[in-house]
Formats: C-alpha cells, structure tokens, sequence
C-alpha cells in the first residue's frame, strides 16, 4: 500500500487547518481558540481520508496516483473512493470533532470575575477524561452516525467535483497551480453545500450530553429542531462554512497535488 498519500495528506491537511480554524471560531472568543489539539488530530483525519481515498483508487483502476494523470477514473470510481475515505475516517474524526465542539463551545470570558466556577474542561486531555468518566465510552462517539451520514456521501461528492474541474486540462497534462486552487475550492464548497444540513445535526448531538438534554437519534434531533427552530435551521452556518471552504481546500489540494508531483 502507497504511504505517499497518507503523508501528503497529513500535511495538506495541517495547511488547510492552520488557513481555516479561525472561521471554526468566529463566533468565539478567539480565532486561534483550540488550534493545538486540530493540528495533530484533524491532520492525522485528512491523512486518513486521502490515503484511503488514493488506495481505493488503486484498487478500483489499478493505476497509481502519476498513473491517473494520463488515464483519468471515471466519476463513479471516484465517488466510490470518496465514500470509502469518508467511511473509514469517521472512525477517526468522530472523538476529536466530539473534543473540538466542546471546547470551542466554551465561551466563558477572558477575564472571570473572583469567585466564579472555572472552565468546564481544562484542555483535550481534560475533555477526553471528563467525557469517559461522565457519559462512557460511547460517549467519546457521539453523534457518530450522524457524522457518518454527512462524510460517507459527502466525501464522494467532494472529490468528484475536484476531478470535474481538475479534468479540463488536457490530457496527460499536469494541472496548473490555478486549476488545483480553484478545482479544490469548489469541492470545498460543493461538499459543504450538501454537508451542513447535517453537521447541525451533529453538533446538537454531541452537545446534548454537556447540556443534559437527550436526542433518541438522529431522526428525533432532526423533527425536534425543525419543529422548534424550523426548516432553516437545518442551514445555519453554511455561509461561514462555505466561506471557509473554499481557501481551506484549495491549499489543502494544491499542497497535495505538490506533494506528490515532488515524490513522484
């Protein structure tokens, strides 16, 4: 199995962070709030996502990534492949997304008057123990299915959308800069479009154990916030998410494709 991918797309995955966080924390205190826990975590994710991605790839076409340059997989290869990486890499992502939401949903001042109760979680580490102790084991995955739901297809969507626009170059041709920044933003964008809907859902989920409040699943944490909040909801936070979106995938594909073209 190529290690390439996986190496690169930790990498990649550490530049479209550091470009990224600050929008995952604008409505917080601080744009760089948690930014020490994603480097590691998120970065070891996308590492995940693109080398699975690239070896199912492999598997399906038999042919390696320099391979595909000249002879390009077809959409339906490719969306498998996506699904695949998004499948596996819940199984990482989910307790660290679990981690990074409460914490950045920790929006107690900087400066707390005397005699006022302390953060709730002192740090990951903190957060990871807190969560075992108090909600189990499973509680380190929740709102697991609903973060498989949203990255199985979405995963898919996004990298198809990427080799759409890669793809108008010529054949055997390498892509310039400009086509992998504007054909990783896209995906980017794409992805987020049909993601988001979800993601609130995820959220809520992995947030009902800190505010004590209990979802039967992800179809009950659906009705209950449509019913009270209606259908918009459903979008809220789209678009900071597709503003983020594009630069951060765009960097991330371009350090990829770098990456690669270097080593290869």
């Amino acid at each position: 199995m190529p290690v390439e991918e996986f190496v690169a797309g930790w990498i990649s995955g550490a530049l479209g962070l550091v470009l990224g966080h600050p929008f995952d924390t604008v409505k917080l205190l601080g744009f760089f709030k948690g930014m020490s826990f994603p480097i590691a975590s998120i970065a070891m994710v996308n590492s995940v996502l693109f080398g699975i991605y690239s070896n199912t790839l492999l598997a399906l076409t038999a042919t390696s990534h320099q391979e595909r340059r000249a002879q390009p997989p077809s959409y339906i290869h490719v969306f498998i492949a996506g699904c695949t990486g998004g499948f596996v890499q819940v199984y990482c992502l989910a307790p660290f997304d679990l981690i990074k939401v409460r914490l950045q949903n920790q929006t107690e001042p900087r400066a707390r008057p005397p005699g006022s109760p302390p953060p709730r979680y002192r740090g990951p580490v903190h957060c990871a123990v807190s969560i075992f102790q108090e909600e189990g084991p499973r509680g380190l995955f929740r709102g697991a299915w609903a973060l498989t739901l949203r990255d199985t297809p979405t995963m898919g969507i996004y990298f198809v959308t990427y080799e759409l626009c890669r793809q108008s170059t010529r054949d055997g041709q390498d892509p310039s800069p400009a086509t992998v920044l504007v054909a990783g933003g896209f995906a980017g964008i794409s992805s987020w479009a049909v993601a988001t809907p979800l993601d609130v859902i995820k959220s809520r989920l992995q947030m009902a154990g800190l505010k004590r409040r209990a979802y039967r699943g992800v179809l009950d944490c659906m009705v209950s916030s449509a019913r009270q909040e209606g259908l918009g909801v459903f979008f809220r936070g789209l678009t900071i998410n597709s503003a983020r979106a594009f630069p951060v995938n765009a960097v991330t594909f371009l350090s990829y494709e770098y990456l690669l073209r270097s080593w290869g």
